[in-house]
């Protein structure tokens, strides 16, 4: 007897057969091609019941790798995002800042009254043009790395945010199958965000999540305005 194979979509392609589904019944609004009010609900009803499906599709938990990278402005605001929802979940979250530390942010000083639901240790020195110390900043990268992967083991931490790691990547003063090898230290529900231009392949590679920041415009190269607070620190 022939062996028939089977038809049935296995999970990942129904997954994708929804989304596409979804794709071509579009958001709404105005993008709708229905002009009269009950077929634009029929629509809009159908995509609803795709969205549950999709919904229901997808209902893994796991600890994610978060990569917020590019030129653009607004890498370490994503991250600390989360660190504020992550909080207002009532769980703990750690904060090791790799390269900056010449100053206090904003942030540092409004995230202070979630006590020690809250560590952040800012481990730089500031930019390398203001360091002149090759040898120190390495030093400072390795004690912050040391710090990152006692937070990473760490299980009462949810979220873990590694700001500027990717800049120390881009300067040599971490291997990225350092950093690679040390994600897998996390529980797994544990979350961890990395922040900074230039991320290497292999972060990428193992990242859940990539975020590229694209600069379009910027006031400080266009219109030389200086770092304000509340919007660079």
């Amino acid at each position: 007897m022939t062996a028939i194979a089977s038809t049935t979509p296995s999970a990942p392609d129904e997954a994708l057969a929804l989304d596409r589904q979804a794709e071509e019944l579009g958001p709404g609004g105005d993008l709708a091609p229905e002009v009269d009010q009950e077929a634009y609900r029929r629509r809009m009803q159908r995509r609803r019941e795709v969205q549950q499906q999709r919904v229901g599709e997808r209902n893994l938990e796991k600890g994610l790798v978060l990569v917020f990278t590019g030129e653009g402005k607004g890498k370490t605001t994503a991250a600390l995002g989360l660190v504020l929802r992550t909080l207002g979940h009532g769980e703990n979250v750690a904060i090791v800042q790799f390269i900056k530390g010449g100053w206090q942010p904003g942030e540092a000083r409004a995230l202070e009254r979630f006590g020690d639901a809250l560590h952040w240790h800012a481990l730089g020195e500031g930019f390398t043009w203001e360091t002149q110390d090759r040898e120190r900043d390495r030093q400072l990268v390795q004690t912050a790395w040391e710090r990152s992967c006692a937070y990473l083991a760490d299980a009462d931490r949810k979220l873990v945010v590694l700001d500027e790691i990717n800049v120390a990547l881009k300067l040599g003063y971490l291997d990225p199958n350092q950093v690679v090898e040390g994600l897998s230290l996390r529980p797994s529900l544990t979350h961890v965000a990395l922040t900074g231009r230039g991320a290497p392949p292999a972060l990428l590679e193992r990242a859940d999540l990539v975020t590229e920041m694209k600069a379009v415009r910027h006031p400080f190269r266009e219109q030389g305005v200086k770092a304000q607070p509340g919007i660079e620190y």
